[in-house]
């Protein structure tokens, strides 16, 4: 849809953000860096599923090796710098002041993306772990553990050095993530690497640790872009606003337990899959209360709006179907099946990452001062990662189910098998295609609007020119 610019006042851009633009753009230019790598791995390793010579000849791109590739660049690449930037921009607007110590950020953000780099090089050449979410070389993670810490820096002087005694629900999760990713580095490298505990332990410390970047991490960095942009866009109260300390409490506490659904009818202890069970049904009590804060996203206008308006259904969605497919019934025909990538896509890219893209379309132009380079763009990108994400969803459960379904047929060869869900993954190549164009019209927009930015060369004080408008003319 495109409707009329939205004009800036005279409170959009401040000081807060123009001090802090040049470390929170590199931050950004890096993380969308990512997400086109990540995109052309995911393209390959997709093609792989029903074409498996298709590079078969390089040793570095076998299937296993690429999926790790994809997973690390998203994950490490894309998504980290994005949440971080994102979150040290909504710390320092709601702690009333310019962020502080920025040289740290600009370091940390330098070693992280090569430590990202390097890690990358190691699985490729097949110095990796076997561990989801991790596997990393052990000589780059502690290097990350550093490289984040610096990078956090900033946040936590905003945080501490807020002008005023109330807080807010984007802080909460903010402060929460910037604090307990490390945690749950050295605790999970402790248990794995430097001490390493024995036999099926190691599978229960590696699912502990992949649904913690998800619910410890990523998802409250997300949430608190949500948080932040949704009243700002639509211009309305939260409602049910009190319930929100209720939704933090239960994804902090309680996320972290549904790990072990991934390990049913695995040789681990039963309780083990119980708990994550009922813990995956506990945290929908988190989602009922999102939906009571978010759901004015429903009112609103506006390309950021739209953007998290389709990440806040993704995101309630992904958080029922995992409830529902950790029951042991469900598992037994969904688990080990296309399903599985299915709900990670709905989880990272259609909520996690669609949080992202609404909070950088709201961020950016305040960030640089500038409009977006291109409405065009900003148009391309958004209906082409929507029909992407929601294409390569709908393509992935149909291969789940086709597979599950002649996975219990005893009378079907592997072969068969495979030969009946070609056709769903070959519309599953065709959504990571149409993402991955998406993405790069991102990545041009970003690195335009950012250059222009930078050769506006805005005073750091106020007052200052302010844009003719702040969003793109086409959102």
């Amino acid at each position: 849809m495109i409707n009329a610019p939205t004009h800036a006042s005279l409170a959009e851009v401040t000081a807060i953000d123009t001090r802090g633009r040049g470390p929170l753009l590199l931050l950004l230019v890096a993380a969308v860096a990512w997400l086109v790598l990540s995109g052309i791995l995911a393209l390959i390793a997709s093609i792989q599923l029903h074409s498996p010579a298709f590079l078969a000849e390089y040793s570095w791109l076998t299937h296993g090796r690429t999926q790790a590739l994809r997973e690390t660049a998203f994950v490490y690449g894309w998504a980290a710098n994005a949440g971080l930037a994102i979150g040290l921009w909504i710390l320092a607007r709601l702690g009333g002041s310019s962020l502080r110590a920025l040289n740290w950020t600009i370091m940390g953000t330098l070693f992280w993306n090569l430590g990202v780099a390097a890690g990358l090089v190691g699985i490729a050449t097949g110095d990796m772990t076997s561990f989801a979410l991790l596997q990393l070389p052990r000589y780059v993670q502690p290097l990350l553990l550093v490289a984040y810490a610096a990078i956090a820096i900033p946040g936590v002087l905003a945080w501490s050095g807020r002008r005023m005694n109330r807080t807010y629900a984007s802080q909460w999760y903010i402060i929460a993530a910037l604090f307990l990713l490390p945690w749950l580095l050295i605790a999970v490298q402790s248990m794995l690497f430097w001490a390493p505990v024995r036999g099926t332990l190691q599978a229960v410390a590696a699912g502990w640790y992949a649904q913690g970047t998800w619910t410890l991490w990523l998802a409250p960095l997300a949430l608190a872009g949500a948080y932040y942009v949704v009243p700002k866009v639509t211009g309305r109260v939260l409602p049910s606003y009190e319930f929100a300390p209720l939704a933090f409490w239960t994804l902090i506490v309680i996320g972290a337990w549904t790990g072990g659904r991934h390990l049913i009818g695995g040789p681990v202890p039963a309780w083990i899959a119980t708990v994550a069970v009922v813990a995956s049904v506990m945290v929908l009590f988190h989602h009922v209360v999102l939906w009571l804060n978010l759901r004015v996203v429903f009112s609103g206008t506006g390309n950021a709006i739209v953007f998290m308006r389709f990440g806040f259904v993704a995101y309630l969605a992904s958080g029922v179907l995992a409830a529902f497919t950790a029951f042991r019934g469900i598992a037994a025909f969904a688990q080990f099946t296309f399903m599985t990538p299915a709900l990670e896509m709905l989880g990272l890219y259609g909520a996690i990452s669609m949080f992202f893209f609404g909070s950088i379309y709201f961020m950016m132009p305040r960030l640089t001062g500038q409009p977006w380079a291109s409405g065009a763009l900003v148009v391309g990108h958004r209906w082409l990662v929507m029909l992407g994400i929601a294409a390569g969803i709908v393509a992935l459960v149909v291969a789940g189910w086709i597979q599950g379904a002649a996975l219990l047929d005893p009378d079907l060869a592997i072969d068969a098998v495979l030969e009946r869900v070609k056709p769903a993954l070959l519309a599953s190549t065709a959504a990571h295609l149409i993402l991955l164009g998406a993405n790069l019209l991102l990545f041009v927009n970003v690195l335009q609007s950012a250059w222009a930015g930078c050769r506006a060369n805005l005073p750091a004080g106020t007052p200052f020119r302010q844009p003719a408008t702040l969003e793109a003319t086409a959102s």
